[in-house]
This record gives structure tokens, C-alpha cells and sequence, in this order.
């Protein structure tokens, strides 16, 4: 679990985890600093190991990795302090799936909070709903949630060169080795963000940024014209459904916003990373699979 300043979800997140049908053998915490009484309030919870780290050695790959070397069994979870499990039985599912040697990594069912704005909901029904857009994706993952086989990652790890999309990345060369990424929507939580207009941007500057380190081809590049606008104009559209739709037409102003930080955010954040992932490191090599990124989503 990681965790910094999410006190107010932590009073669920426990409790919920407490109560799985499916217990889990030991609770491993990193915390980024928190200073809202987060670490009290896991603490209660008699965690192995509660690691507490400044918010400026915060790294998701570094993090990640290290609870990894510290978990004693063969199947690591990751529960983000924010993603709250629904039911007794949210454990059990992501477990089972990742019994099977040739599953390298699962990851299960989100649900917005009922606080969430239209633009993120829809979002999380595209994702995760049950007609759920992503599965025709080239790929899709998301760490919120999730587990992965000890045996597999030590064969290579989460790639501390990258700030964002790390679980992406990693996912990717998973498959690339033969092993299976499987959804488990029986796994549910709730977990998810109202970002501001320079949050979105920032966030889609960082993502767009690890994307450069996963496309290996050229004429794969995004332009302004494809990329930006028709890709704003083609969510507008989308998200104009959604709001009709679920009855939230007020708020289709404010997601036009969001949606056209979050595009050009991707852009400037791909041109930004496409030649500084393409330096050569001894440790930790990017060298994508065979396969290319989708730019589009």
C-alpha cells in the first residue's frame, strides 16, 4: 500500500481490508510523509513493515520495487490508500488469478466516488464499466488495484527511470515475454480524483512523456492536428453523450477543459521525453517490445 495525506480514505481502506474473506498474510505500507495522521491510523492496523519515506524520495517504480523485495509470499497486491475494497471479497479474485504460472500481473474493477466529476466518471466507465471501451485497447492496466507474481517480476522489476505509466511499462514487457495480463472485475474498489485544469495538463504532460519511452516508431509520432484537436473534438463528442446521458449536462463545459489540457499536456509531454528515454542506460535499458502504442485513447 502506498500512502501519503489519505487519512480521510484510510478510515475505509483498513477497516475494508480487515475484512476480506481472503486475508492476507502480511500488510506492507510505504508512506510518502504524510502529516494528517495517516501513519496513526495504519499503525492501529499492526502492518510487517511500515516504511515512511520523505515526499521528495517518492519514486512509483522505487516504491513499488521495494515492497516487492520485502513481500514473503510469491504474489505481491497493491492497494493504493485511496481505493477503497467493496465487500468481503475483493482480495480473493485478484489472489486466484494469479495462481496461474503464465499470469504475470491482474488488476480489478474501479468505481468512482459519488463526489466525481462528469469528465473522471467518464473516464471510469470507459475503463472499467461494464461495456467497458479498454478492452479493445492494444493495452490497458492500472496499479490502483492490482497484483503481480513475485517470480516474474524478479526477473526484471518496475523500471525506475520512469515518473509515470511505470505499471503500463511494465505490463507491457510482461506480455512481450509471453505471460498474460488479466482484468478481474469480481475485484472491485472505489478510487478516483477530481483534477484541476493544471493537474490534468501536468499529469497528462508526465503520462505523454513515458508514452515517447514506449513507441519505437517514428511515423507513430503524434501531430498537433491529429493528436490535439480532432482528438478534443472526438472527446467532446464522446463526453457530450456521457453528460446527456447520465443527466450531468452542466458540467460538459467544464470537461471541454479538462479534455483539452489533458490532450495537449499528452503532446508537449511526448515531444519532451521522445529523445531523453532514448539515452542508453547500462542498468535499465527502455528497448520497447514489438508492438506500438496506441495514441489515440
Amino acid at each position: 500500500m502506498r500512502s501519503f495525506n489519505e487519512a480521510w480514505a484510510l478510515r475505509e481502506t483498513l477497516p475494508a481490508l480487515a475484512a476480506q474473506n481472503y486475508k492476507p498474510r502480511e500488510l506492507i505500507v510505504i508512506d510518502s510523509g504524510s502529516t494528517d495522521g495517516s501513519v496513526e491510523l495504519i499503525r492501529q492496523f499492526q502492518p510487517r513493515h511500515l516504511i515512511q519515506i520523505s515526499p521528495s524520495e517518492y519514486n512509483p517504480s522505487r516504491v513499488m520495487n521495494q515492497g516487492m523485495e520485502l513481500a514473503s509470499s510469491n504474489v505481491g497486491i497493491f492497494l493504493n490508500a485511496d481505493a477503497t475494497p467493496q465487500g468481503p471479497d475483493w482480495l480473493g479474485p485478484l489472489v486466484t488469478a494469479l495462481l496461474d504460472p503464465q499470469v504475470a500481473a491482474v488488476f480489478g474493477r474501479q468505481i468512482a466516488r459519488p463526489d466525481c466529476q462528469a469528465v473522471f466518471a467518464h473516464d471510469y466507465e470507459r475503463c472499467f464499466g461494464l461495456n467497458r471501451e479498454s478492452v479493445k485497447w492494444e493495452h490497458f492496466f492500472s496499479m490502483a488495484s492490482s497484483g503481480i507474481r513475485k517470480d516474474i517480476w524478479g526477473k526484471r522489476g518496475f523500471n525506475e527511470r520512469m515518473q509515470y505509466s511505470e505499471d503500463d511499462e511494465y505490463t507491457r514487457w510482461c506480455r512481450a515475454q509471453g505471460y498474460r495480463v488479466v482484468y478481474v472485475p469480481a475485484s472491485v474498489v472505489m478510487h478516483s480524483h477530481n483534477y484541476t485544469t493544471a493537474q490534468a495538463w501536468k499529469r497528462s504532460f508526465g503520462e505523454g512523456r513515458a508514452l515517447s519511452a514506449l513507441c519505437n516508431n517514428p511515423c507513430a509520432k503524434p501531430t498537433w492536428g491529429r493528436k490535439v484537436f480532432l482528438g478534443w473534438i472526438n472527446d467532446a463528442r464522446r463526453d457530450l453523450m456521457f453528460c446527456a446521458r447520465t443527466g450531468r449536462l452542466g458540467e460538459w463545459p467544464h470537461a471541454l477543459l479538462i479534455r483539452w489540457e489533458q490532450r495537449s499536456g499528452s503532446l508537449a509531454g511526448f515531444r519532451n521525453g521522445w529523445t531523453a528515454y532514448r539515452q542508453p542506460q547500462k542498468d535499465f535499458p527502455i528497448s520497447p517490445p514489438t508492438w506500438t502504442a496506441d495514441l489515440q485513447h
